[in-house]
């Protein structure tokens, strides 16, 4: 099955993909469109699902991605890729305690601890959010142990603490996969960068997709054919000295968005391993200096990305909703860490 929202789910939590289906184009078909082609040869799934899965760069032909009005030709290598390997696997229900902020009959939220992997994948099969949701939903009418994915309709990496909004419904489900995907939904996250940008409050702008030096991160590249449209609101919070907490605001939802919109900008988060945020980028080079920063990454031993707001409409009652977390404890005391260095330095 092809995902729905696929290109809403914002932080990847393993870079590679993985072909789920392939079709080799016979050389006397006509031309036509990918999505009715592919529709004819899948009977479980709808033109629009495809068309999503295109926009979500998922359909390649000829290893590169193309979007649903590509007309195939005889020859075409059509392929499906999705983030996760192509396993046949049963969740497993596993009690695993979740920090729930809200919940009722069709959707719950939950505030993610850092270090929490979201859904089952590639080396995580147990031990998982969705591991923990199947425990919690597993006499709901709405669960199926073989979805691998129950009641996601986003998610946030691993080593990004903060909310979620899960799906307790098919109805709510879809209600919220369809506001992600037209982006209605209002996120804020906030984060520790490097250094401070020019201007307190700006946008950045920039087509998201995978390095092509390294499939495992994503860079910025010209507006074009490769990589989605990505855009990213920010504001300096607060300056402390050679970092500086910010707060970001998400108009789309792509694959590790701020932290690739951050270091674009020459302000990736503090500790982001894969963006150079875990080197000493400012400041200066003197020992006790160094020791201190050392001591701020084992304060905070993941990237400084917190989901701090979510807010959205009842798939049901049509009312707002609305919540905030609070920093998660290691980003918290990253945070006093930096406001007592700069403290002491101005004394």
């Amino acid at each position: 099955m092809i995902e729905e929202n696929i290109d809403e789910i914002e932080e990847n939590e393993d870079g590679g993909l993985y072909e789920h289906f392939r079709f080799e184009v016979d050389s006397g078909q006509k031309t036509m469109r990918i999505d009715k082609f592919l529709v004819d040869r899948m009977n479980s799934t709808s033109r629009n699902r495809i068309q999503l899965a295109a926009e979500a760069g998922s359909i390649m032909v000829n290893k590169v991605s193309v979007k649903s009005n590509y007309r195939i030709k005889p020859g075409d290598i059509v392929s499906i890729v999705l983030d996760f390997p192509r396993r046949e696997f049963e969740i497993i229900p596993q009690d695993i305690p979740l920090d729930v902020i809200y919940e009722d009959d069709e959707l719950l939220v939950v505030n993610k601890p850092a270090g929490l992997v979201v859904h089952p994948g590639h080396g995580n099969y147990d031990g998982t959010l969705v591991n923990a949701l199947a425990f919690r939903f597993q006499k709901l009418p709405f669960f199926n142990t073989e979805d691998p994915r129950p009641g996601l309709v986003h998610r946030i990496d691993k080593d990004t603490s903060g909310l979620l909004v899960v799906a307790k419904s098919e109805r709510a489900k879809n209600n919220l996969a369809l506001q992600f995907f037209e982006k209605t939904t209002k996120r804020s996250y906030q984060a520790l960068v490097w250094g401070s940008p020019k201007e307190p409050e700006g946008t950045i702008v920039g087509n998201i997709g995978r390095s092509l030096k390294n499939r495992q991160v994503y860079s910025v590249f010209p507006e074009g054919d490769y990589g989605k449209h990505a855009v990213t609101h920010y504001k300096v919070l607060e300056e402390l000295g050679y970092v500086s907490l910010i707060e970001c605001r998400l108009e789309t939802g792509r694959t590790h968005q701020i932290r690739v919109h951050m270091n674009y900008i020459g302000h990736p988060i503090f500790n982001d391993s894969n963006y150079g945020g875990d080197q000493i980028l400012r400041g200066t080079t003197f020992t006790k200096y160094k020791q201190f920063v050392e001591n701020c990454f084992k304060t905070c031993p993941r990237q400084a990305l917190h989901a701090k707001s979510l807010g959205f409409v009842h798939p049901v009652t049509g009312e707002e909703m609305f919540f905030e977390s609070e920093l998660a404890d290691d980003m918290r005391l990253l945070v006093d860490k930096w406001r007592n260095y700069l403290g002491n330095r101005s004394e």
